[in-house]
């Protein structure tokens, strides 16, 4: 199997098994493929985040942002992981950012002409 896509599908499908180390595997696998893959590097934070790596979350999902810094889920996640680690004003940090992106794309479709 070298498709990304289904690779990222056995994954999402070992995440709901919480066969998360597998899952994992399989993602690295897909962003062999595609290492800017965003759904590949969701998963497997949200992989590192049920099995208890909070660390690994947190980084995954830092390196994705500093490729993608105006992804709004990216900022959402890792507010979730810095609230579940305890780091409370990092987590803030992240959901204001978060916040701020989504104001952004918001006001970008309501000031986009007709």
């Amino acid at each position: 199997m070298n498709d990304k896509e289904e690779l990222y599908d056995e994954a999402v499908d070992a995440y709901a098994d919480e066969q998360y180390d597998h899952a994992i595997e399989l993602y690295q696998r897909a962003l062999a493929i595609d290492p800017d893959y965003a759904d590949a590097l969701h998963g497997m934070a949200m992989c590192y985040q049920a099995s208890g790596d909070l660390d690994s979350a947190i980084a995954v999902t830092r390196k994705y942002l500093e490729k993608h810094p105006e992804d709004i889920l990216g900022y959402t996640n890792l507010s979730i992981f810095y609230q579940r680690k305890g780091m409370v004003p990092e987590a803030e940090a992240a959901n204001a950012e978060a916040r701020r992106l989504d104001w952004k794309r918001q006001l970008r479709t309501v000031t986009k002409p007709g």
